[in-house]
């Protein structure tokens, strides 16, 4: 009995079940809500790096399919057990997955990420994920799109209504019959920017529309 309830057990066991769960309920969200898309200029014809803030992302692949009208983005997911919840979730809108982080397989997913862009795939980043501080962005999304020469396109999702966890990323969750406003900026490049001035060109583009 005490392998059955161990934390390992339970941890498969929730595997299997909360990817399908939350798939259901999050699609139920955005259906029962009013979606606001704010779009400048569609820069979707490029395989792109796209961003947002980790505590904005519950919607973020119903955005990019909207923007897109496709779903060949691979999202960059930590190696952590969340980060298996999130992955498998992906899965199930379509989306690839690739596992690692700037912490854990850095370098690993980098490699990753470059092939996709090559095969002409996009790729999905929360710079200040998988555990922040909030609104930080980390060296890696700089890294790929200075790597291979690729534009920048940052997501927003802002609900009129939503409840806030209290995660270190306030993470966000639409409430039901809410309004949704999703904002895409335009396509951007960081082609010949130093490290740093390319992540606060990325940081205060993703900002300008933060919840």
């Amino acid at each position: 009995m005490a392998k059955l309830f161990s934390k390992q057990s339970l941890r498969r066991v929730l595997i299997w079940i909360l990817p399908a769960l939350s798939f259901v309920l999050i699609k139920l969200i955005y259906l029962t809500c009013k979606k606001k898309f704010y779009i400048e200029k569609n820069g979707s014809a490029t395989p792109s790096i796209y961003v947002f803030w980790h505590g904005e992302l519950l919607l973020v692949a119903f955005a990019y399919i909207h923007y897109a009208k496709r779903t060949s983005l691979d999202a960059m997911i930590s190696r952590h057990f969340d980060g298996e919840l999130i992955a498998r979730l992906i899965r199930l809108f379509g989306g690839g997955v690739m596992r690692g982080s700037s912490s854990k397989g850095g370098t690993a997913v980098l490699r990753e990420a470059l092939k996709s862009l090559h095969k002409g795939r996009d790729i999905g980043i929360t710079p200040d994920g998988p555990r922040g501080p909030k609104h930080s962005v980390a060296n890696g999304v700089a890294a790929l799109a200075m790597l291979k020469k690729v534009p920048i396109i940052t997501i927003n999702c802002r609900p009129s209504s939503y409840w806030k966890m209290k995660s270190w990323d306030e993470f966000c969750i639409p409430k039901p019959f809410s309004t949704l406003e999703f904002y895409f900026g335009n396509p951007f490049s960081v082609e010949g920017l130093e490290m740093e001035e390319a992540k606060r060109t990325i940081q205060e583009r993703l900002l300008v529309h933060a919840i």
